[in-house]
């Protein structure tokens, strides 16, 4: 029978880390509670009450970097890669209890992927779309710490018509979340950093390749005509696939991950163009 470890990367948020413990009782065999920067706000009293282990790490304003260390930390091979604000619904919760009893899944299964809503800070705005990697069998998948960066798979992730529920205090979409939110800003600058150099300069999970995948490669030679393409075909491509999820196409919902891209394809053109200035005046 498998065995499931949930870890969880945050900043403070122990009162949401409080919830998702609550809603996820019976889902797991193991908690990893990794913390990016001092815990000022008591999240590791949060984590050892419900029996987890609690590390905190060098700040660094995202998650993705902690995802190797902490996925060593686990003593289980599948891994619940959830957020501190989402938690899953009964369905999911059910699911995972009964998968928690079953037979090992195939070895060409990296994991499974769910129904993942959006959230305007007071209510679902979808039912059956986006969708999100829900868990991770962690010797079937690669992956290099950058924001927006996902587990890579092996073979394949399998899909779930199972909601994990993403409620934050306000909506982490649109316009102006993208333009406006401070930390949306630094998540773009990590990236345009990272892209000048190589993936195996950040914390990697079984990656050892030195060449970017396509989606950042794409950045790298041609960011004008990448985010032009992104904003153009993206949101026709999200459109379709709400419809084909089964949800009403809303089109005011599906710029915001296109809007996304095409900020790193300018971030990433500024922090090329300072690099170049600098390394003009060291010469």
């Amino acid at each position: 029978m498998p065995e499931v470890a949930l870890v969880v990367c945050l900043h403070g948020s122990g009162r949401h880390l409080e919830r998702l413990l609550t809603h996820a009782q019976g889902c797991y065999d193991d908690l990893v509670i990794v913390h990016d920067g001092p815990d000022d706000a008591g999240v590791r009293r949060v984590a050892e009450d419900h029996g987890g282990r609690f590390f905190e790490r060098p700040r660094s304003f995202q998650q993705e970097c902690h995802w190797p260390f902490a996925w060593g930390q686990a003593r289980c091979d599948w891994i619940l890669r959830w957020d501190a604000d989402e938690f899953p619904s009964p369905g999911l919760r059910h699911w995972l209890q009964e998968f928690r009893r079953s037979a090992e899944p195939a070895a060409e299964v990296s994991g499974f992927e769910g129904i993942w809503p959006l959230w305007d800070g007071r209510r679902a705005l979808t039912r059956r779309w986006p969708r999100r990697i829900l868990m991770i069998h962690r010797g079937r998948i690669r992956f290099f710490g950058m924001p927006d960066q996902g587990p890579i798979p092996d073979g394949r992730f399998e899909r779930l018509d199972l909601v994990l529920h993403h409620q934050p205090e306000r909506k982490a979409y649109g316009v102006r979340y993208m333009l406006r939110r401070p930390k949306v800003r630094r998540w773009f600058e990590l990236i345009a950093k990272a892209l000048q150099g190589r993936p195996t300069d950040l914390p990697c999970w079984r990656w050892d390749s030195p060449e970017w995948p396509p989606r950042w490669e794409r950045i790298r030679r041609r960011p004008v005509a990448t985010a032009l393409s992104r904003l153009v075909l993206s949101p026709i491509g999200n459109l379709r696939e709400m419809a084909a999820c089964g949800e009403t196409p809303k089109p005011w919902l599906v710029v915001s991950f296109p809007l996304q891209h095409a900020m790193m394809c300018l971030g990433f053109m500024r922090a090329r163009r300072r690099a170049r200035a600098a390394g003009g005046r060291t010469a």
